[in-house]
């Protein structure tokens, strides 16, 4: 390892040093922890008697080389601290971790599994001009193979029944909720112990692996949710973990988040080589296809608050680990989760930005959402949040998330946020995908929302699929499929995401109607997406699409197969003035025109 580079930020495979390796005659283990009094490596090779390590290089590396111990056996680090502290941690660069409520570390041998997914990574991009509809999952919860609250499906197992599934749905990118190893099931994987480890939960790292060879085998991308802000408390994990704040601030006002976790100390180079390392270990080892970063504004902003000025060292930091990754992985996918209005998320890192390839457009997730929670005779006086967007939409290459964070904790479902009685969200909600599918941006759409659930997200359960019993969710799923089939073969949703002449509006002035109608297009392809949000049928709208000679109706959110009114797509009549057209829409309607 290029140890100045380790201390001054700049490593990117610090898990090839430290950590455990197999070699020909043993197992050679090695940690980073400068502060502590001594280190002892403990493990079921030998019954867990203390095995002294030593210290090597400058003194803060410690390293120890045991002939009986191999893949698949426990181990842990007795480190003592200057005060006499004496804390049994799990490996911070180790592979694998026990099933909670245990947390020993296991030895992996990273070269076990052989991947067939070549043709695959020579072909993948960040997808910045092809069609990106990602999958938003949650591993334990997707299905379950009983009620019982440890009772999940292996990586393995999941790739049988997820992959086909995705496959007919229309998904062409899955996004994997955290998978580093965590201690508490209700934190999701956001508050991590093991960064390097994925949850035994689900299997081993081979199963990963598998899973996600099979992903690429069958067309489709993995995207993994990576936490580079904060991590779990736990005594035995990277908190405190040389006896001294090695990892975390060592003062709570910045070093505590709000969520109780420990904040990353971003300025300390030891630091960032552990989570530049970290998130390249999972692009080259796992292959995985790229990462969304989460809680990015805390990063950015000393707590994320704005008002408390810029951590330039947090910003340092991500401007680097995204630079270095996009070298070493240049057609991955990073993204970041970001609510604030710092400029230039998306910009190169050269040019002074902070090199994510996308950020979640939040501003349009909350104004669409707020919009449709409105009683329709509001809508008037909330037109514009509709209209918004796209006063903005260039200063960022965005994604559009409906992800796991609008349905949970009060928030209800987004079928739930709908206004009005059971029957009047489903047409509602309808019309809101097609609003979403056709509005620039790539597209994320966390489980369950394909199927109308109508229950918050509980990791504890399988997803409610019992609702396919019913016709009017049929109809909603066969919408989603349809909806999902069509953003992937139209160009005109996705190849000029991010070039003005992909958008224009054709008409954003009918607040009385709550009608809208804009254009999206690519060099092969015209399409017009006209909704009728109102409560009530709009007869007689007139439409003008500059040179256009016909209007083909090619998807209606209302059609009788979907549990909606229409047995027929409404057709464009064309007036004798050139361009115009008259339209009938449905009430809480969208259609798909595409433009001859």
């Amino acid at each position: 390892m290029d140890f100045y580079g380790f201390y001054t930020g700049k490593v990117f495979d610090a898990y090839k040093y430290l950590g455990a390796h197999a070699e020909e005659t043993g197992v050679v283990f090695r940690t980073f922890a400068p502060a502590a009094g001594s280190v002892a490596l403990i493990g079921e090779w030998n019954g867990w008697q203390e095995i002294p390590m030593e210290r090597v290089h400058d003194g803060n590396f410690w390293e120890a080389r045991v002939e009986g111990a191999a893949p698949g056996m426990l181990y842990k680090y007795r480190i003592r601290s200057g005060d006499g502290r004496c804390i049994d941690h799990c490996d911070p660069y180790g592979c694998g971790m026990e099933l909670r409520p245990h947390n020993a570390s296991v030895i992996r041998d990273p070269d076990s599994f052989q991947f067939q997914d070549r043709s695959w990574l020579r072909q993948r991009s960040d997808c910045r001009d092809r069609a990106l509809n990602i999958y938003e999952l949650h591993l334990g919860s997707f299905r379950k193979p009983s009620d019982e609250p440890d009772a999940w499906y292996s990586y393995t197992e999941m790739a049988d029944i997820l992959i086909p599934y995705l496959k007919k749905a229309g998904y062409n990118y899955v996004e994997l909720m955290p998978l580093c190893e965590y201690p508490s099931d209700e934190s999701w994987g956001y508050q991590t112990t093991g960064f390097f480890a994925p949850t035994s939960r689900y299997g081993t790292a081979d199963q990963l692996k598998a899973f996600v060879n099979a992903c690429h085998l069958s067309g489709i991308g993995v995207l993994l949710d990576f936490v580079p802000v904060h991590f779990a408390v736990d005594d035995y994990a990277l908190a405190r973990y040389d006896g001294t704040a090695l990892y975390e601030y060592p003062n709570a006002a910045v070093g505590q988040s709000e969520w109780g976790s420990c904040n990353f100390m971003h300025s300390r180079g030891e630091v960032r080589s552990f989570l530049q390392s970290a998130a390249c270990y999972w692009l080259t080892e796992y292959h995985m296809d790229g990462l969304r970063m989460d809680a990015i504004s805390r990063a950015i902003y000393w707590q994320g608050q704005p008002e408390r000025g810029v951590n330039q060292n947090a910003v340092a930091f991500l401007r680097h680990m995204n630079s270095g990754l996009k070298k070493l992985h240049p057609n991955v996918i990073l993204a970041a989760e970001d609510s604030t209005s710092f400029p230039d998320i998306t910009k190169p890192a050269k040019e002074g930005g902070l090199g994510f390839d996308y950020k979640w457009d939040m501003g349009w997730m909350n104004d669409t959402l707020d919009y449709f929670r409105t009683a329709p005779a509001y809508r008037a006086g909330n037109y514009h949040k509709l209209t918004f967007s796209m006063a903005y939409y260039y200063q960022e290459r965005y994604l559009l998330p409906l992800s796991h964070d609008e349905s949970v904790h009060g928030k209800a479902t987004i079928l739930q946020k709908m206004h009005g009685d059971y029957d009047g969200k489903f047409p509602q909600a309808r019309a809101l995908y097609l609003y979403m599918y056709a509005h620039p941006g790539k597209k994320l759409n966390f489980m369950g929302g394909e199927i109308g659930q109508l229950r918050e997200w509980d990791e504890k359960r399988e997803q409610d699929w019992s609702l396919l019993t019913y016709p009017i969710h049929c109809g909603f799923r066969d919408f989603m499929t349809d909806l999902n089939h069509f953003y992937l073969k139209h160009s005109s949703l996705w190849e000029m995401d991010y070039e003005a002449d992909g958008f224009r509006w054709l008409d954003c002035h009918q607040e009385a109607r709550c009608i809208y109608a804009f254009e999206r297009r690519s060099r092969g392809e015209r399409l017009a997406a006209v909704f009728n949000f109102s409560d009530r049928p709009q007869g007689g709208y007139l439409l003008e699409v500059p040179g256009a000679e016909t209007l083909a109706p090619a998807l209606s959110s209302d059609l009788i197969r979907y549990s909606g009114k229409s047995r027929e797509m409404p057709p464009a009549e064309k007036t004798d003035r050139e361009g115009v057209f008259r339209l009938d829409l449905p009430a809480y309607a969208g259609v798909y025109f595409l433009i001859k």
